[in-house]
């Protein structure tokens, strides 16, 4: 029983490596086919941005609805919501608007420029976020935007996939497509309201692992085993 057991989850675990493999694949022959087509066709790099990240919602959705259909419609940000989240969620929404607001001004007419090396940096800080992301949602059933114990589902501890490295790794793949914002539109002034955004995001890690520290069972164990919050080895 034990050996079925072991093998079943060496099986899922080699399924979610091949989720993210598969999306960084497929992200990255859709990048190839802009790259090659960018100085024919004069394309603007808000043009691909957006091109991009269509594609990867796209396969993100895919996959949760392939490997953890069961959350997609829990992942709302409902009235069980705590006070602080509904204030936090409100600022980082407004954050991230920014950010674009930001972008409309810097580059109003668009970039039409074939992609840089700054574009391409902002790219790998794209697929590598949005899989880590992807990736995190996919093996956590209890992944819900809003900050909260689900005991109507069970709410466990996730310690496999990237929970085995860093406590939330989700947050580090949105802040690896947060930085990815700022040079794949071309606009240095961007990267105000993304660490604003950035930062922000640190603040609810915070306040979310205080909270599964005081009411999450096995949650304090957990994090004497995997030590770093968000970087490991940092913090």
């Amino acid at each position: 029983m034990a050996e079925v057991k072991k093998r079943t989850y060496s099986l899922a675990t080699m399924m979610k490596v091949l989720v993210g493999l598969t999306i960084a694949a497929i992200i990255i022959v859709f990048a190839g086919f802009v790259l090659m087509h960018a100085h024919r066709l004069d394309w603007k790099l808000h043009g691909i941005y957006i091109g991009i990240v269509i594609a990867a919602w796209m396969i993100h959705l895919v996959f949760l609805r392939l490997l953890n259909p069961e959350l997609i419609g829990r992942r709302v940000f409902g009235k069980w919501a705590k006070t602080w989240d509904k204030v936090w969620a409100a600022l980082f929404f407004l954050a991230i608007i920014s950010i674009f607001i930001v972008v409309d001004i810097d580059t109003p007419d668009g970039v039409s420029s074939a992609p840089g090396a700054a574009w391409l940096l902002g790219y790998t800080f794209f697929v590598v976020g949005w899989t880590l992301l992807t990736w995190s949602i996919v093996v956590n059933p209890f992944f819900e935007k809003a900050v909260r114990i689900q005991t109507n589902f069970g709410h466990h501890v996730i310690d496999k996939g990237p929970y085995a490295y860093a406590r939330h790794p989700g947050y580090i793949g949105l802040i690896g497509w947060l930085f990815s914002t700022p040079l794949l539109l071309s606009s240095a002034w961007a990267f105000i309201p993304t660490l604003i955004a950035v930062v922000s995001l640190v603040i609810r890690t915070a306040l979310e692992d205080r909270m599964l520290h005081a009411e999450l069972t096995g949650y304090t164990e957990y994090a004497a085993r995997v030590r770093f919050r968000l970087i490991p080895g940092v913090w």
